[in-house]
């Protein structure tokens, strides 16, 4: 688990392909890496990579066929700089919201413009994400956790305040640029509970079995 606060910035320092997945060397001399150990977890640009070997200035971490799918890691270049977060230790401040490092869809910035000392942008969610997204709640953009001025449709905006464009890559994005989205894990518990409810009473209407039903037969109290 992490909280969407990045600690450091990091480079794609080489890709190796390996029977049909990849294996990345994430680079970095900002992030420290003493208390990391073979099988942690480490969120880069939002997406959970296991440290399978630790040469001291950076990371290597395999990415399966799943993750390539459904991230942009399959896209990375060699130096292309991405965001950094180790995972959460018991004993960590929640600065942000709960983020799991699991990619929900790859969003599109749509407009981006300055706004006083903020940079406001504009994220095109894809199709069927923007119903877990709510006004004033929390987004997990590149492993950023920012909080969302409002929805329009598909259409999300957020405001990138001066310390957060410092310490992350959010000030490079410009019109067009892809990032990973990650929504609230809240929203997708709710849907799955909803869901499961709805499928109940549906079962429950078919078969004829209600709660009045049993209360009549007495295995429930009135």
């Amino acid at each position: 688990m992490f909280t969407g606060i990045i600690e450091a910035l990091g480079e794609v320092a080489a890709i190796e392909q390996v029977q049909g997945d990849l294996r990345l060397y994430i680079r970095s001399d900002q992030l420290d890496l003493s208390d990391v150990k073979l099988g942690d977890s480490i969120a880069t640009n939002g997406v959970c990579l296991t440290a399978v070997a630790l040469p001291g200035d950076g990371f290597w971490a395999d990415v399966s066929r799943e993750s390539l799918a459904h991230t942009r890691l399959a896209s990375f270049k060699v130096g292309e700089r991405v965001n950094l977060e180790k995972a959460l230790m018991p004993t960590s401040r929640l600065g942000g919201h709960i983020v799991t490092g699991h990619v929900d869809g790859i969003g599109k910035v749509v407009e981006r413009r300055e706004d006083a000392r903020s940079i406001h942008l504009v994220v095109e969610a894809p199709a069927g994400l923007s119903r877990y997204i709510a006004g004033k709640g929390s987004i997990t953009v590149d492993g950023v956790s920012l909080t969302v001025n409002s929805v329009q449709g598909a259409l999300l905006s957020l405001n990138i305040v001066p310390h957060t464009a410092q310490q992350t890559l959010l000030d490079q994005y410009e019109t067009g640029s892809e990032v990973h989205l990650e929504v609230d894990i809240i929203a997708r518990y709710m849907e799955r509970l909803l869901m499961a409810g709805q499928l109940e009473n549906t079962q429950e209407k078919q078969s004829g079995l209600t709660l009045a039903t049993l209360a009549e037969h007495g295995y429930m109290k009135r």
